[in-house]
């Protein structure tokens, strides 16, 4: 190789790192980009950067919960585990709601009609306070059954029963941070949605171990002192959202006029949103029955799982990011009358994420007791939370590409066909699967890991089979 050839390299590679560093300074600066019109997989990238890192500082919530909550014990990871598999139902109704919010929002702002966006957008507060009321009155008054209901042992409702508490008593927070933030992400501004998680996690990064130990003059309240950390983190990441929307330039601006209630505005949301809530409620309370399966092995079985699917939150919100990107993208595109460009962008953010995702598998497949050991110590969790994050692993690939074509179906507003998607797989098939695995075949939690990978991967068959017929492409919302 000549001294002129490698020169030409070196160039090359400093011209590709320039355009790089761009391209991310371009994403993560805000700045408005037409996403219905220019190269795709520039627009994708624009998109999926901030949504990566939001869904990522998501992710953190769970993650650094966890790691503190764990000096404590396996029985407070219990209630957490156990709380947060309730919560899945929260998180459910939440992300399904939102689902119908980014869809409308985007196919407004497709369509130019900024004014109908912001409208949609007061409609989804509204909604989400309303749903939050019903929660926290629940969680407030019944948090002691909500734990006994989920199996666990006196000893982790007498530790856990604050945690509970306040989680379901503040879903407020959960329930605004998920449905404004798919306003943000609808109308293509999701650089605010990253820095609202920014704001969140922070908080609860630096109050965790305070509240939660007592250090200095904070009260040390256990592992009820996760669930205030985490409250008042997302607390100030509504605010901070509100905060928002309320300035001159932001792409979607409310104003006080807007703050009424429009019946048909909220009807045409709820049409949209319902199914996508009930689609999202039928994977997580399919999670809740396998939580309940593993219960029977004892505390160290439900702490390695809970520890296992905290790790793979903390992948699989991003990979979140890359499927809200695809939904933006179809929404705005089908708005502005571009249906082939929408599915164009659905497959080159399939792939996308198939990648960054197949490289999470194989770490996890090779080396997951340093992941799993940077939580616990103890050898039976260790273990259980090895083979969770090794079986899991094998439908990654799968789980990528139909993430995003899911979410595309959403973006569309076509909310339905995914429900049926998730109602086979997940109710008609993941449920007896992992009950015949796990117990009649004694296959013990493994069952229910192997059961978990071979749903996920029928359900992304069956969902590209669907989006290929198109008939997403005529949904009219």
């Amino acid at each position: 190789m000549t001294a002129s050839s490698v020169a030409a390299q070196w160039q090359q590679l400093i011209s590709a790192c320039r355009a790089a560093r761009g391209t991310l300074g371009e994403a993560m600066s805000g700045r408005a980009y037409e996403y219905t019109s220019g190269s795709i997989g520039r627009a994708v990238v624009l998109l999926a950067i901030p949504m990566v890192l939001e869904m990522g500082m998501e992710s953190l919530f769970v993650v650094v919960d966890i790691f503190f909550v764990a000096k404590l014990g396996a029985d407070a990871v219990t209630a957490v585990g156990l709380t947060e598999a309730v919560l899945t139902l929260l998180y459910a109704i939440a992300i399904g709601l939102s689902t119908g919010a980014t869809a409308l929002v985007a196919r407004r702002i497709g369509e130019r009609n900024v004014e109908a966006a912001r409208i949609v957008a007061v409609q989804a507060i509204w909604v989400a306070v309303g749903l939050a009321l019903v929660t926290a009155a629940i969680g407030i008054l019944y948090a002691q059954e909500v734990l006994e209901l989920m199996g666990a042992s006196p000893e982790v409702v007498a530790g856990g029963v604050g945690y509970t508490m306040v989680m379901l008593g503040g879903s407020v927070t959960i329930l605004l941070i998920f449905m404004l933030n798919a306003v943000f992400r609808g109308a293509g501004d999701a650089v605010i949605a990253m820095r609202v998680l920014w704001v969140a996690n922070g908080i609860n990064i630096v109050l965790d171990p305070l509240l939660i130990f007592g250090v200095g003059p904070f009260p040390e309240l256990g592992v009820m002192g996760a669930a205030v950390a985490t409250t008042t983190g997302r607390g100030v990441g509504v605010l901070y959202q509100l905060y928002c929307l309320s300035r001159t330039e932001s792409r979607i601006r409310l104003k006080l006029t807007d703050l009424g209630l429009r019946a048909q505005v909220m009807l045409r949301l709820l049409r949209v949103s319902l199914p996508g809530a009930f689609q999202y409620t039928i994977a997580m309370s399919s999670y809740i029955f396998l939580m309940r399966v593993i219960s029977a092995y004892g505390s160290a079985a439900v702490a390695g799982f809970t520890i296992g699917i905290r790790i793979f939150a903390f992948t699989f919100l991003p990979a979140w990011g890359f499927s809200n990107a695809a939904a933006t993208l179809v929404g705005q595109n089908l708005g502005a009358g571009e249906p082939e460009r929408a599915e164009r962008s659905v497959w080159i953010t399939a792939k996308y994420n198939a990648a960054f995702l197949v490289m999470v598998a194989l770490v996890f497949i090779f080396v997951p007791e340093p992941i799993v050991r940077f939580f616990t110590s103890d050898p039976v969790v260790v273990a259980y939370g090895v083979d969770c994050l090794r079986y899991v692993s094998y439908g990654y690939g799968f789980y990528a590409v139909g993430l995003v074509v899911t979410q595309a179906f959403n973006g569309a507003g076509d909310t339905d066909t995914p429900t049926y998607i998730n109602l086979f797989c997940f109710w008609l098939l993941q449920i007896p699967l992992a009950y015949v695995l796990a117990q009649e075949l004694a296959w013990g939690p493994q069952g229910v890991f192997i059961t978990i990978a071979v749903c996920d991967s029928i359900l992304a068959v069956i969902a590209v089979w669907l989006f290929r017929q198109g008939r997403w492409k005529l949904k009219v919302v």
